[in-house]
């Protein structure tokens, strides 16, 4: 059991023996999953000369990566971080590795292209879920592991901001396949000292003999996975609601920059926040809450007059995406059962993901074929369509904070 401290606040928190270390080497190999997209995406456009073959290569990376997440989690679950993401991260690394060299060549296969990539999307390792299931052994008091739950969200949107602005800076002096290979290196370098770290022994394999099923996720995990699914799909719409914007007001893609800046401000901000207040409402009150402010935010950014109008607005709803994700990841952890924490967790950034890309796929359709206002409605509805559900479907919370079970 790790020693808590009484007041819990930020600063407390990082104080927590080995919480600094464990956290900054989980960050840097998750700063590989910031890269990874764009890198890939580059080298293989670079390799190809085709859109077409970058966007079906990077779908297939993704797709592989996201909808297989629950299951290498309960790798994690049943053998333990040591046993189990060393020998992902590993296989990852050079999956990627060799995704690099075989791109580097112009005319290179894009089918070769895509079974590497598939393959080395089907063996990302789960350190944020992982990462948020070793805090439990860090924060056991609730408020403290709301704190780490919500500087980890905060800093994992920043890894996702930065890892863009690593691979602009790579491809300035080398080639995009450079890129792939630095991705290849954090997660590995990462994950080497993320397992070494002595609390990450504190978070064991469940115990079973051969033969034994693995124990199932609850289905009290739903509501916040349902939610995250939402959120996903109404800021997966975003971007090109956003561009559809800015071009109808006569901006460039310059301005387009500044709003998604603007929405990841709020984010963090919110997510701070969020992580240093003490709440009185149950977790699935404040999902509800968080999701309906998010819609109607969203909804409000379509009235916008112009682009200044809609940065600020575009901060209110970033304003709750931290905090609600967080919320449902807290949620999703209260609710697992014994040997199954990163698996919950990894249904809800299954659930995020996966909303994500949907959401980004419903935007091209819509975008074009209705006005831009009524699509900023369309994803403002869903999240709150999602908060609707999450109130109805949800059970409260006994006490108003998350219970310990530890």
């Amino acid at each position: 059991m790790s020693a808590t401290p009484s007041r819990p606040s930020y600063a407390a928190l990082l104080r927590i023996p080995h919480a600094r270390r464990t956290f900054a080497t989980a960050l840097l190999g998750r700063l590989s999953y910031g890269m990874v997209s764009l890198a890939v995406l580059l080298a293989v456009d670079r390799a190809t000369g085709s859109y077409a073959a970058a966007g079906t290569v990077l779908a297939l990376f993704g797709a592989t990566s996201v909808f297989l997440s629950p299951a290498r989690a309960a790798l994690v679950d049943r053998h333990g971080p040591r046993r189990a993401l060393l020998p992902m991260a590993v296989l990852y690394a050079v999956l990627l590795t060799a995704l690099a060299l075989v791109s580097r060549p112009p005319g290179a296969s894009a089918t070769l292209l895509g079974a590497v990539a598939a393959v080395a999307g089907a063996c990302t390792p789960p350190l944020g879920p992982t990462m948020r299931a070793v805090w439990g052994e860090l924060a056991q008091d609730p408020g403290m592991l709301r704190r780490a739950y919500s500087l980890d969200g905060v800093a994992e949107e920043l890894l996702f901001v930065s890892g863009p602005l690593v691979v602009g800076g790579v491809v300035q002096v080398a080639e995009p396949a450079v890129a792939v290979a630095v991705s290849a290196l954090l997660v590995a370098s990462g994950t080497c000292g993320f397992v070494a770290s002595p609390v990450v022994a504190r978070v064991p394999g469940a115990a079973r003999k051969p033969g034994d099923r693995a124990p199932r996720v609850s289905t009290g995990i739903l509501p916040p996975v349902a939610l995250a699914a939402g959120v996903g799909l109404s800021i997966g719409a975003l971007d090109l609601l956003v561009l559809a914007f800015a071009e109808g007001h006569g901006h460039g893609d310059d301005a387009v920059a500044w709003v998604f800046a603007a929405l990841s401000a709020g984010s963090a901000v919110g997510g701070l926040v969020n992580g240093a207040v003490e709440w009185r409402a149950g977790a699935g009150t404040r999902l509800s809450l968080l999701a309906a402010g998010l819609g109607i935010a969203l909804a409000c950014a379509g009235l916008a007059p112009g682009l200044g109008a809609l940065i600020g607005v575009v901060v209110c709803a970033g304003f709750f995406i931290a905090p609600a994700l967080t919320t449902a990841y807290l949620f999703a952890d209260e609710c697992a059962a014994p040997g199954t924490r990163v698996r919950a967790g990894a249904w809800v950034n299954t659930a995020v993901n996966a909303g994500t890309a949907t959401g980004t796929a419903a935007g091209g359709l819509l975008v074009g074929r209705l006005p831009v206002g009524l699509c900023f409605a369309a994803a403002g509805g869903v999240a709150l369509f999602a908060a609707a559900a999450v109130a109805v479907g949800v059970r409260q919370p006994s006490t108003p904070e998350l219970s310990e079970r530890r």
